[in-house]
């Protein structure tokens, strides 16, 4: 599998291959440089209002996830999906969250769709 997942706040390894951050606002009190993201595609994030509806805990998991890939068949994240798709066929992929537990987020939403 060509796709990890990992906290950004977590230091950058060399197996991590192209770190691209899948948050739609910038992780608080980390510096760019420090972060060292390769690609940051905003329009393929959750959006605002589907985030503040998670996590206002008004549905669970599985409708969120649901929720979110409708958005990624929008036309611009479903360009933006497709070009870190065509990352993955040439290396890893790191995908980057501020999220707690990756593994139950949006990320992990995004790495099943490109495994």
């Amino acid at each position: 599998m060509n796709v990890r997942l990992r906290r950004v706040y977590a230091s950058p390894e060399p197996e991590d291959g192209v770190r691209v951050l899948v948050d739609r606002l910038w992780p608080r009190g980390l510096s760019k440089d420090a972060a060292r993201v390769d690609e940051w595609p905003k329009a393929m994030t959750p959006s605002t209002e589907l985030r503040r509806w998670y996590h206002a805990g008004e549905g669970s998991y599985e409708e969120f996830a649901r929720r979110y890939e409708a958005e990624l068949a929008a036309p611009e994240a479903a360009e933006l999906l497709a070009h870190v798709r065509e990352l993955t066929g040439k290396g890893t992929v790191t995908l980057l969250t501020a999220a707690k537990t990756p593994e139950e987020s949006h990320a992990a939403v995004l790495a099943r769709l490109l495994d």
